[in-house]
């Protein structure tokens, strides 16, 4: 890892979404061959939105900007959770496994939501 605190890879929220983004994949790889290129694009979009999109308001240094894309990545999230609905309706994948990435994808909103607050606090000089 890089040595420097405020290094991309050293954000919590980061590698919480980047390991979130590697099990989506793990989805996309049991997809059926018809849902390659439609729902499998979609979600590797989704999926990669996620950890962009912190990794962009993480560049940014000012806190309603990065407000604004950890927003963008917590509905990149919610649109995961619907293509996991859509896995689990067809039957796509294990259901034990959309059971867990359902579940960490609302854990990963959840932190997404509390970082939010946090900077919303450090703007208005609360913390």
């Amino acid at each position: 890892m890089n040595d420097d605190k405020y290094a991309l890879e050293e954000f919590e929220l980061y590698r919480i979404a980047r390991e979130y983004r590697r099990r989506v994949y793990q989805i996309i790889r049991q997809l059926p061959a018809e849902e390659r290129f439609e729902l499998a694009r979609q979600m590797r979009r989704a999926a990669v939105s996620v950890t962009n999109n912190i990794a962009e308001g993480h560049g940014r240094w000012h806190y309603k900007e990065f407000i604004r894309y950890c927003r963008i990545a917590r509905g990149s999230v919610e649109e995961l959770i619907d293509d996991f609905n859509v896995c689990e309706d067809e039957q796509y994948a294990n259901a034990e496994l959309i059971h867990e990435l359902k579940a960490e994808s609302y854990k990963l909103i959840h932190r997404i939501n509390s970082y939010v607050g946090y900077l919303k606090r450090i703007k208005q000089g609360i913390v």
